[in-house]
């Protein structure tokens, strides 16, 4: 018996210690097989690395951030890259989310790239000096690693081999964006030009003597409230009790805030219904939404109103135009007014979209038509009457001729193939616009030194010249920037998503100010 439980005992301490042999060897091949930065950033590629499930950071190799939608416009600015190292150039980031999820988003962001990386084929074959060489920032979903990424372009700035000179893109106006461009202008003192987000908080108050909320900072797209006051304009005569405005309360966006406030504005007549209001659960997700843009389009069939000025995504805005249509309301017909972040809208749109908003088929007028807009249409110039030949004023003559070498260059494939080139949605002109403008800057910033670096003070002393003989003949319109760095004037496209022809139909220029831009272009005093 006691030798049985000798034997017994022995052979159960010799099963553990073989067990704790064979445990201890497989965790010692394991920890050669993980990476040694398991539990750190994963690299995705050079100057990125994965934070959060994202790959964030700053790159000009060609990396698409896994985004096929942009692989060829991404090695396209890569190869012109290349192609300039070992001369004198400076950097320009180009700073967006660049992994968004929906298809329609996607080919949007291609549309945003493929603006700036043109620009740069333009400017570095142009005469100017200094060369620009392109970097894509990728900041996160909504901007959510913003900080990161600054810090990144904080380092590039400091970097003699690098010399970033200027950050442009954002696309999205929200807190976290604004917190970047405070960081980047204020504490960085890097010149910053927003090419895409129209939110008034992301721009400088026009007030003589006061210090600029953002120091170095520039636009090429009007804000809010200058794009409603130039569709004020377009529309004259509305009544207050002919318009109603719904809006999204969720908080932290503040496109939709600002269009809110710019949409506010007190129109002649008899009070109309009050705001109907709703909170979406993001950007880009409809939530309960079509069960409250139900109820209120009930409402607002019960009004006076015909005119609906809509605060909110494109994600939301096509979905309360078709819960609007749905609604059986006496014949009653509307128009859907919205501002700039609808300029792709279309792309949302599928055929029994078009169908529900023009309601009864063979109807004269649709039920619902949605009008916004856009920062840019390459319609506006050449539809736009006013003067002929000679006598037709240079504030279209100039955009259109712009355009129209713009069109040529990739039309022919001249700058590589960068994907299929659309303009309808105004993205590729006005972030070509915006790179134009920064090329400008820094031709103007480097203009007694040809070849040197401009330090980043001097780039953003220039947007203030940008003005009269120093103009910028965008493709978009003129960029006439003032003291505070804002466009003068700067025309917007008023268009219709037009259900009988299930298309996007220009239907004219609106100015903020009420009449075109002056000749020449000299900013006014006030």
């Amino acid at each position: 018996m006691l030798n049985w439980l000798y034997h017994h005992v022995w052979a159960t301490r010799l099963k553990k210690a073989v067990t704790v042999l064979v445990v201890g060897a497989a965790l010692v091949g394991a920890a050669l097989l993980v990476p040694q930065h398991v539990g750190g950033p994963d690299h995705c590629a050079d100057g990125v690395e994965r934070h959060g499930g994202e790959c964030v950071g700053v790159n000009g190799s060609g990396y698409d951030f896994g985004t096929a939608e942009i692989t060829a416009v991404s090695g396209a600015i890569a190869e012109e890259n290349r192609r300039i190292d070992g001369e004198p150039h400076v950097t320009v980031a180009m700073m967006l989310p660049l992994t968004p999820e929906s298809r329609a988003e996607r080919r949007q962001l291609r549309s945003d790239v493929q603006g700036a990386y043109l620009a740069q084929y333009r400017a570095n074959r142009a005469e100017q000096k200094p060369l620009i060489r392109l970097v894509l920032a990728n900041p996160g979903r909504n901007y959510g690693q913003q900080a990161r990424v600054v810090d990144d372009l904080a380092a590039l700035a400091d970097d003699e081999k690098h010399n970033l000179r200027a950050v442009t893109g954002f696309n999205l106006s929200l807190r976290a964006t604004i917190d970047a461009v405070d960081r980047l202008t204020n504490e960085l003192r890097l010149p910053v030009l927003i090419s895409r987000a129209s939110a008034d908080e992301l721009a400088n108050a026009e007030r003589r003597g006061v210090r600029p909320r953002f120091r170095g900072l520039a636009r090429v797209i009007p804000t809010n409230r200058q794009q409603a006051a130039a569709l004020a304009a377009f529309h004259r005569g509305l009544r207050d009790d002919e318009t109603v405005l719904v809006r999204d309360t969720r908080p932290d966006d503040v496109y939709v805030e600002s269009l809110a406030r710019a949409f506010s504005r007190d129109e002649p007549g008899p009070p109309g219904a009050k705001d109907q209001e709703f909170t979406s659960p993001s950007i880009s997700e409809p939530g309960e939404t079509g069960n409250d843009f139900s109820l209120i389009g009930h409402n607002i069939c019960q009004s006076r109103a015909k005119v609906v000025y809509f605060a909110g995504r494109p994600v939301h805005l096509r979905l309360f135009a078709l819960k609007l249509a749905e609604v059986p309301c006496r014949g009653k017909r509307y128009t859907v007014v919205s501002g700039s972040g609808a300029a792709t809208l279309e792309q949302y749109m599928s055929d029994a979209d078009w169908a529900r908003l023009q309601g009864e088929p063979g109807a004269k007028e649709p039920t619902v038509t949605v009008e916004y807009t856009a920062p840019g249409h390459p319609e506006a110039w050449a539809r736009t009457r006013a003067g002929k030949g000679a006598d037709r004023p240079a504030h279209l003559t100039e955009p259109q001729e712009e355009l129209a070498r713009l069109r040529a260059l990739t039309d022919r494939q001249g700058a590589g193939d960068i994907g299929p080139v659309t303009y309808d949605d105004s993205r590729t002109m006005l972030v070509h616009d915006g790179v134009r403008t920064i090329a400008q800057a820094l031709f103007l910033a480097n203009a007694r030194a040809p070849g040197a670096v401009p330090p980043r003070e001097r780039v953003a002393a220039q947007w203030p010249r940008l003005e009269s003989a120093h103009r910028v003949a965008g493709t978009s319109g003129w960029v006439c920037l003032t003291n505070a760095g804002n466009p003068y004037d700067k025309p917007v496209a008023v268009v219709e998503l037009d259900p009988r022809t299930r298309k996007l139909a220009f239907k004219g220029l609106g100015w903020p100010e009420g009449r075109p831009q002056p000749r020449d272009c000299v900013v006014p005093s006030n």
